[in-house]
């Protein structure tokens, strides 16, 4: 288990920080994700990839915390400044228009949120968001679509 967590551990972390917003609560869900992965290690399948495994179990957990929790999850994508500016590597000046940005997917629907945040954020390309979200690749292209749709409008709205 430790080759996955050495190669997959930083890009999970980012998706968990994505998700949760805080870093607490992203490191509880850290945990909670390869503490599941870990008890359920026999299921996975090695000769399929590893990374939308484990985002799927880090999706779930994540559900799972939020119906305990009865809250509904915000999304902020980084910290600071640095990690927004390395990971989307924003130019000067733009940043407005980020904010603006990360306000309008807080304000989505959470389906379309997390399909937003898998496909454009943690890069994962359509199929792999499906197989992820267990949904069919047409239901990723639909909600990709609407979300593009919804963003628009709120971004023009603004």
């Amino acid at each position: 288990m430790d080759i996955y967590i050495e190669d997959y551990g930083r890009r999970l972390y980012g998706l968990c920080m994505n998700l949760c917003r805080e870093r607490e609560g992203a490191d509880d869900l850290y945990q909670e994700t390869w503490l599941k992965a870990l008890q359920h290690f026999d299921q996975y399948d090695q000769n399929l990839d590893f990374e939308p495994w484990i985002t799927r179990i880090c999706i779930n957990a994540y559900k799972d915390i939020c119906r305990r929790k009865k809250r509904s999850p915000f999304f902020d994508l980084f910290q600071s400044s640095e990690e927004k500016d390395a990971v989307m590597e924003m130019a000067p000046g733009r940043e407005r228009n980020y904010l603006e940005l990360k306000d309008a997917v807080d304000r989505l629907d959470e389906k379309l949120r997390i399909t937003v945040i898998l496909f454009y954020f943690n890069g994962l390309d359509q199929k792999q968001t499906a197989e992820t979200l267990n949904v069919p690749l047409g239901t990723v292209k639909s909600r990709l679509s609407t979300a593009r749709k919804q963003l628009r409008e709120m971004m023009l709205d603004e």
